[in-house]
């Protein structure tokens, strides 16, 4: 007998959290003065346990010691120790069980995936917004908790032609149980709260990578069966193990204050991402790079501590605080990267404090145009970053392949090609961004659009690109240089940018203000919303 249950959903101890769907009211609505250092929820390792042989080991500093809080049937039991192991063992389960999920989509991005969330909500569909490795839409697995209806749900779908849509299934024979030893006794529990006396608490993660947290720390479960460690620690704290490793520890200081501006402003306005788990924000790229404490620095924490509350603001809501390391000398309008509403204050900007290329007068969603523009090299403030200008090269074959996996993670209909035979740029926005691509392949014609070009393809770094065929000896098509600008996204603030503004005397809230026109910078109060949910009225 194999039993059914909706995939990843935990005992209602841990459910009422991880169950909030994307509309958040009361996130949206926090009071911006009551959280100058407010405590956040930070995924420091986001799946434990998906891989065989992983530990957590957490150590007190010298002269401090270890409280381990957990669970009992009588209630709450503490003890006190110098480090403590976390470990996964796979339990067998007295049978085996199916686990089920309706995935409506997969993105690369959150931002893509809270606007697909926001488009099945305007249709009456309950979702979530899940991270299992990349970001996902799934139907809201607390309304669709039995097999029948999940099937119904995308039988409906189907008969829409809604191709994408899918229901993953497992079925499982073990389970992670997580456990720790401590005095010879080993404790099997589902979550453990760990604090010390300094509030600083060494971990070493699997690989070996030693990292200082300060705050404390929850192992908990998540929404794909598996545990995240949470660091539950203070916002200016968090911004100390942020602010060094986005912008790089030799950055001038003002180019650093910009930093510390925008990622403060990032931080609070993001916190609905990992909702469905019970936690804020993760430490990687996909959310701002967190590192902890032990690579702190002098010039971060200044940079840090003259900022202190400051935060960017468009008509008293955080601004998408989006940066990237190097625009190619053009930043890009939110929705040439991403779907969604756009952002008044998130425009093309040509990254040069001089008039150097006057947009409305050369679009760059001209191609000649671009090309001119990309071989301009001098002038801008990211010239000689060895990003701002660059080309690849890649045959058909190669990019076959690499399409092949893109289209096979998203459960793509045209999954398996076996070929490319041509690619061209079909439109292209103004600021010189790829917005669509047409692919033509053995199994007939594909468009690729925006940030997902850059997912489908391995040589693009940014979608500030033109195309060069490449050819054989019998002149024929073998592939594609991808001749470009940039590294990222391109929206909002160049890093290697700020870098430039700053040794020219530029202030810290004059380069935010620069990429970001039209914003206030401002000290965190009551009248500021940290977000909008486009689907709750005002």
């Amino acid at each position: 007998m194999i039993r059914f249950k909706t995939m990843g959903i935990q005992p209602a101890k841990w459910v009422s959290a991880a169950m909030m769907s994307l509309t958040m009211v009361g996130l949206s609505a926090l009071p911006g003065w009551s959280q100058v250092d407010r405590l956040l929820k930070i995924g420091i390792e986001q799946r434990f346990g998906d891989q065989v042989g992983e530990t957590l080991t957490l150590t007190a500093l010298p002269g401090d010691r270890l409280t381990l809080r957990y669970a009992t049937t009588e209630g709450e039991a503490t003890l006190e120790t110098d480090s403590v192991k976390l470990q996964i063992e796979m339990k067998p389960l007295p049978q085996p069980m199916v686990e089920e999920r309706v995935v409506l989509s997969t993105h690369r991005s959150f931002e893509s995936a809270e606007h697909d969330a926001q488009k099945w909500q305007e249709r009456g569909l309950e979702v979530e917004i899940a991270n299992p490795e990349r970001w996902q839409v799934w139907a809201k697995r607390e309304v669709y908790n039995t097999p029948l209806l999940r099937r119904l749900l995308l039988d409906s779908l189907k008969s829409e032609g809604n191709t994408i849509a899918h229901i993953e299934t497992k079925v499982l024979r073990t389970y992670p149980q997580a456990y720790w030893i401590v005095n010879g006794y080993r404790y099997n529990r589902r979550s453990l709260e760990v604090e010390s006396g300094n509030n600083r608490i060494q971990v070493v993660h699997t690989g070996g990578t030693t990292r200082l947290y300060g705050g404390s720390l929850r192992m908990q479960p998540n929404a794909y069966g598996n545990y995240t460690l949470v660091n539950f620690v203070p916002l200016e704290t968090y911004l100390r193990g942020v602010v060094p490793h986005e912008i790089g520890p030799q950055a001038p200081p003002a180019a650093v204050e910009a930093q510390a501006i925008l990622a403060r402003t990032y931080t609070l306005r993001n916190l609905r991402r990992f909702a469905i788990d019970d936690y804020e924000l993760c430490a990687t790229t996909d959310c701002q790079v967190y590192w902890g404490l032990g690579d702190a620095s002098a010039r971060a924490d200044r940079a840090i501590s003259v900022t202190r509350s400051l935060v960017a603001t468009y008509e008293n809501e955080l601004v998408d605080a989006l940066y990237s390391s190097t625009t190619g000398g053009v930043t890009a309008p939110f929705e040439d990267v991403w779907d969604g509403q756009a952002r008044p204050y998130l425009r093309a900007v040509v990254d040069s404090t001089g008039s150097i290329w006057d947009l409305s007068q050369k679009s760059l969603g001209n191609e000649a145009n671009l090309r001119q523009f990309l071989n301009l090299k001098q002038g801008f403030n990211e010239t000689g970053w060895n990003r701002f200008r660059w080309s690849y090269s890649t045959s058909l074959t190669e990019m076959a392949e690499f399409l092949n996996k893109y289209l096979t993670n998203r459960n793509h209909p045209m999954a398996g090609i076996q070929k490319i035979d041509r690619v061209e740029v079909t439109e292209r926005a103004p600021s010189g961004r790829v917005l669509t691509m047409e692919v033509q392949t053995d199994k007939g014609p594909l468009e690729i659009s925006k940030d997902q070009i850059r997912n489908a393809f391995y040589p693009p770094i940014s979608t500030l690109f033109y195309l060069d065929p490449m050819m054989d000896e019998n002149q024929m098509l073998k592939g594609y240089t991808f001749v470009g600008g940039g590294f990222g996204h391109g929206v909002g603030l160049s890093q290697t940018g700020a870098y430039r503004l700053a040794e020219l005397g530029w202030n810290g809230e004059q380069i935010v203000q620069f990429y970001f026109p039209g914003t206030q910078i401002q000290p965190l109060n009551e009248a500021i919303v940290f977000w909008r949910d486009p689907m709750v009225e005002d």
